[in-house]
């Protein structure tokens, strides 16, 4: 009997010391650790609101990891495989095409800013002296080329067929008579090409790191009504994860609008 209370004892004892390793385990996730939610950012003014944004968040007690980009695949690349917690540097648009293309499980979680495409030139100081045969360079991806050739047509310069909509690609040009060349680059390339072509089609975050100001230098930009607002992106299994609800709700945050509003001067805007 005295051995049966004793085998109690320790059972219960057991039992105990199980539920507090659980709980140790518990402890150990990510929220609890306060581990860094890494967010990917592409170089520039994404990347210097990012950093706004981790300022604020050290202050919320959350810590954030910017992780810089170069180019506009790596980012979700890298979301993709679980190298970072989170993207802000794509439009909608984008992202839905490289879902479409690449099945990520990826999915939109918050509205962030607009950054305009802007048409800029070294050679001519309105779209009127354009010369018959000019060349215009474009961002080579689908997303941002269609967005070019969208401000190009609305701009009266080349005729898009009809129902393309954001899709547009440089096959969809229908009229074209003043035979406009168009050459596709990679959107970052697109800034240094100023040089040697007479038109381009630059989106504002690369314009910025090249040191246009859009609302200054652009011989036409984009107005309010764009489709293009970018987002912050997670894996869709993050969606309801706790610190990217805390992101957000930083990045929409009046410390954040009245950074974005005085730090570009008004090229950047808000989208929420």
């Amino acid at each position: 009997m005295r051995y049966a209370k004793w085998y109690a004892v320790i059972l219960v004892l057991a039992v105990a010391a199980f539920s507090l390793v659980g709980c140790g385990k518990q402890a150990a996730s990510p929220a609890a650790a306060n581990k860094p939610l890494k967010v990917g950012v592409t170089a520039g003014p994404h990347a210097e609101i990012m950093d706004a944004v981790k300022k604020a968040a050290e202050k919320n007690g959350l810590t954030i990891q910017v992780v810089e980009f170069n180019d506009y695949v790596q980012p979700n690349v890298a979301l993709s495989q679980g190298d970072i917690d989170a993207n802000s540097f794509q439009h909608q648009p984008y992202l839905d095409n490289m879902v479409k293309d690449r099945q990520y499980d990826i999915v939109s979680v918050a509205k962030t800013v607009i950054f305009p495409m802007g048409i800029y030139s070294k050679k001519v100081k309105s779209l009127n002296e354009l010369s018959p045969g000019a060349t215009i360079a474009i961002p080579n991806d689908p997303t941002n080329g269609g967005r070019a050739l969208l401000l190009l047509e609305k701009q009266g310069l080349i005729k898009l067929k009809p129902g393309v909509g954001l899709k547009a690609a440089a096959a969809d040009i229908a009229e074209n008579p003043r035979n406009f060349k168009i050459k596709e680059l990679d959107a970052a390339q697109v800034p240094r090409s100023l040089e040697d072509v007479d038109l381009a089609a630059i989106n504002t975050n690369y314009a910025m790191t090249a040191g246009l100001v859009p609302n200054k230098d652009s011989l036409a930009i984009e107005d309010g009504d764009s489709p293009y607002a970018n987002i912050i992106a997670v894996r869709a299994k993050d969606k309801d994860n706790p610190a990217v609800a805390k992101l957000i709700k930083i990045y929409q945050s009046d410390e954040i609008k009245n950074f974005v509003s005085e730090h570009f001067k008004g090229s950047v805007a808000v989208a929420w």
